[in-house]
Parts: C-alpha cells; structure tokens; sequence
C-alpha cells in the first residue's frame, strides 16, 4: 500500500467514527459531534429541532460521499488517481479555514460554544488532515523523483 492509499484510509477510519458520532449521538461534544454548540441543546421549536437533524444528518451524509469516493479510490484507483484524489482532499479541507473556522471562531468568542476554545482545537485537528494529505503528497511526489 503507498503513502497515499495510508494516508486516505486513516482519513477514511477517523471520519467513519465522525459520522458514526453525528448519526447516533449528534449532541456528543466529542469528534464532529454538534454538542458543543450551546444552540443544538436548547432548540425550542420542533422546527428547530428537525432542521437542525436535518442538517446534523446532511453533514454524516456528505461524509459519507467522501469516505465511500476514498475507498473506491484506493481499491481501485490507479496511481494518478490517487494522487489526484489526495491534492482534491488539501483543497476541499482547506475550504474550513475559509468559510467554517471564522464562524466556529466567532460564536467561542461569543461563549456560544462548550467547551470554550473548541474552535482552536477543531481548527487544529482539521489542520492535521491537511498536514496528513500535505506530508502524504510531498512524500510521494519526492519518491518519483528519486
């Protein structure tokens, strides 16, 4: 197995454990569980409460996408495809610092979040999937170098 195919299949087993968290436990404060918003837990409405499952369930559902599109990809992806699939996973992972991180960053600030500083810590741990597919490309780009 090559560098790229470990690395998608760490990325694959971690958010197979996020959306198990998101489809059987959504008020988890833990993984990508949406607990830590302090608005999940005090929905009053049943509208509320249904759009905010529908979203909770849309979110697992789009990772799903990528975990199944992954896994076909390193069963049975060619080597360009592979690398390919990994700089699309730097790039779509990237987009949370764009548009995610400065909302999540903003409502900790604003004590909306438990526990406080979550967003640092997701800001982190979404870092860390970058560095894993970033590391993962360069080491592979180096080895066709060599």
């Amino acid at each position: 197995m090559d560098i790229l195919s470990i690395a998608m299949c760490i990325f694959i087993v971690m958010e197979s454990a996020n959306v198990a968290i998101l489809y059987f436990w959504p008020g988890s404060r833990i993984g990508s569980g949406v607990g830590v918003f302090n608005a999940f837990h005090s929905s009053q409405s049943q509208e509320q409460k249904l759009f905010s499952a529908y979203l909770v369930n849309w979110v697992a559902g789009v990772k799903l996408i990528f975990i199944f599109l992954l896994g076909v990809i390193v069963a049975i992806g060619s080597e360009p495809v592979r690398m390919w699939a990994v700089v699309a996973m730097i790039l779509s992972i990237a987009t949370y610092f764009w548009r995610l991180h400065p909302i999540i960053r903003q409502l900790d600030a604003m004590g909306c979040i438990t526990p406080k500083g979550y967003s640092k810590a997701l800001g982190w741990m979404i870092g860390g999937f970058l560095l894993l597919f970033t590391l993962a490309l360069a080491i592979y780009l180096l080895g066709k170098l060599s």
